[in-house]
């Protein structure tokens, strides 16, 4: 692939690997940021932070099909990869790895590697297979190019969370780091989908976070978890969403269901605007 600026780009693994030989030769350290691309200015924050933690910056573009679910957006998820190279450089990303679907998934690809307990609760509930379709990617993200350091956003919580324990449990020598998650002025999430949402659904859209956040602030005042849920999940149906998956209040660690929080907790929640699936999360 042609160079954008002083950032080079390849699709091959085996160009991948010799890139990162040379810098290892050269004692740097490499982070990584893996992306399906629709980059944002939460993408871009993760990609500074690894600019600032890591002598060179390896940043991936990889659409996952294994995390996608009959009927869900593949073939509409955003995609605009000179956009998304031409932000990259002007950012100082050293290397592009934007691999065709048989670089990844070779023809008799049938390994998957699976996180359960972790990854079966909330997305896992509502997305059988995402989990399974995102620690397998990640894994081979990570054995390709053995980064130092891995960037990961918060926003995605259940996300960072089973990829953190992937890590651990597979021993790749990765430091897997989560950066807080970046909003909008009224408190939206940046996600590559907000761009389906249309001007209704993009005034409902910020009664998420306000209503997590409520819930949040109850649980801290010593309010009990499952009676919150439900007047959240309430509270988002009133506000104009179409359809509350979950409102949940869990372990930040292990998401194991929390009653009161007596330790680290998050409340998490999935809720749908028309075709538009929505997830946020804070801390308590």
């Amino acid at each position: 692939m042609t160079a954008e600026g002083g950032m080079e780009a390849v699709r091959r693994v085996a160009d991948l690997r010799a890139r990162i030989a040379g810098w290892r030769a050269q004692g740097e350290t490499v982070g990584l940021v893996p992306t399906m691309g629709g980059l944002h200015e939460g993408h871009l924050s993760l990609v500074r932070a690894s600019l600032a933690a890591a002598g060179r910056t390896v940043v991936t573009l990889f659409v996952n099909p294994a995390q996608f679910g009959e009927g869900e957006d593949f073939d509409d998820y955003p995609r605009d990869e000179a956009a998304d190279a031409a932000m990259l450089a002007e950012l100082g990303v050293h290397l592009l790895f934007a691999p065709e679907g048989d670089e990844i998934y070779p023809e008799g690809h049938v390994t998957r590697v699976s996180v359960p307990g972790i990854g079966d609760c909330l997305e896992g509930e509502f997305r059988p297979g995402f989990f399974t379709g995102v620690a397998t990617m990640v894994t081979k993200l990570l054995i390709q190019a053995m980064p130092d350091l891995a960037f990961f956003g918060e926003k995605d919580y259940q996300q960072l969370r089973v990829i953190t324990r992937m890590a651990r449990d597979l021993d790749i020598p990765t430091e897997i780091r989560g950066e807080a998650t970046v909003r909008e002025d009224d408190g939206l999430a940046l996600s590559s989908r907000n761009v389906y949402l249309g001007p209704r659904e993009r005034g409902v859209a910020p009664a998420l976070y306000r209503v997590i956040g409520a819930v949040a602030a109850a649980l801290a005042e010593g309010a009990g978890a499952a009676e919150r849920a439900a007047w959240g999940t309430a509270e988002l149906v009133a506000a104009g969403f179409d359809r509350v998956d979950y409102v949940a209040v869990r372990d930040a660690l292990t998401l194991e269901p929390v009653e009161t929080p007596d330790r680290p907790a998050r409340v998490l929640a999935a809720a749908w605007l028309g075709r538009t699936r929505l997830i946020d999360n804070v801390a308590v």
